[in-house]
């Protein structure tokens, strides 16, 4: 979900909210992170690559996200609340929904595990998603690809789905398997033909921040750009166990005034799941018909099966 490329999941963010007095700032230095990808860029010395090597012979057990930064237990909900800025100044309540479902569906013949994210504007359903995810055998979870519908006054707008092996779209890391501060930065999807060039780089660690969740400390920030927005970073707070906490935002992009907070994170009882993968198979019977070039050739989700890994 572009918007919040929270965990799922979306433009950077502005407005921090403060939780408490512990609450963590937006850093205040200009990161390099997230310079504007091209085959020719630097980071000191290494190249950044426009996207990633990818292999599919590297995920033993693609389903059991276990990365300790992002974490994707099926059945949990993360909540998270903030405001948008819009053009004239005015704040707007924004909420995101993640639900890390128990559906899988294999894409470049790696089994992912299916995430259904709600994009709420002023109480509004602006966006809903599917959002596919597998992590290898290094701990760096991927994201293989989404399927976003727009939604204006309650009626579908737009879907612009970039999936892995079509239309020329590559996976992207989302989290590395041991993110360090100083190393490159790396592309966190490729989708030329919906112009997804978002990526992201380590911009700090050992933070504290609250949010009204909890208080964390040894936070990891990363920092996210795209090719459309090179001055703006979206800054993205994980702590260890849980995930994305909090979503902030640095630099002077036009869509970048955002704030997010984890303000419930909660692990769905069988009859709430069920309702979770209802909804969610129906926003794929929807990809089906509306996405024919690209989401009508992957095969169908299904259930999580016994047995995880490479199909």
């Amino acid at each position: 979900m572009r918007r919040l490329h929270a965990v799922w999941v979306a433009a950077a963010l502005l407005l921090m909210i403060s939780a408490s007095a512990c609450s963590g700032a937006p850093p205040t230095p200009e990161a390099t992170a997230g310079s504007q990808p091209t085959p020719e860029a630097t980071t000191g010395s290494e190249t950044e690559k426009q996207f990633e090597d990818f292999d599919p012979n590297n995920f033993d057990r693609s389903t059991q996200i276990d990365n300790p930064w992002m974490p994707m237990k099926p059945g949990t909900r993360f909540v998270y609340e903030g405001t948008t800025v819009e053009d004239d100044g005015t704040s707007v309540p924004h909420r995101i929904e993640i639900h890390i479902t128990d559906l899988t569906k294999v894409i470049g013949g790696i089994r992912t595990v299916v995430t259904w994210d709600l994009d709420y504007s002023d109480g509004e359903l602006v966006e809903a998603e599917l959002a596919f995810f597998a992590q290898d055998s290094n701990g760096t979870v991927w994201r293989m690809g989404e399927y976003p519908e727009e939604y204006e006054n309650g009626k579908f707008a737009a879907a612009r789905p970039w999936i892995h092996g079509f239309e020329a779209a590559r996976a992207g890391i989302m989290m590395p398997g041991e993110p360090q501060v100083g190393t490159p930065s790396y592309a966190q999807g490729w989708g030329p033909a919906v112009d997804w060039t978002d990526r992201g780089q380590v911009d700090q660690m050992g933070q504290t921040t609250c949010v009204p969740v909890a208080c964390y400390e040894d936070v990891l920030v990363i920092a996210e750009t795209s090719q459309s927005e090179p001055d703006a970073r979206q800054l993205k707070y994980y702590a260890r166990g849980v995930g994305n906490v909090r979503v902030g935002w640095r630099g002077a992009g036009e869509k970048t005034k955002e704030t997010l907070q984890l303000v419930r994170v909660e692990q769905l009882d069988a009859t709430a799941l069920a309702e979770v993968r209802a909804r969610a198979l129906d926003l794929e019977r929807s990809a089906y018909q509306r996405s024919a070039s690209v989401y009508a050739h992957t095969p169908p989700a299904e259930r999580a099966p016994g047995a995880v890994g490479r199909d």
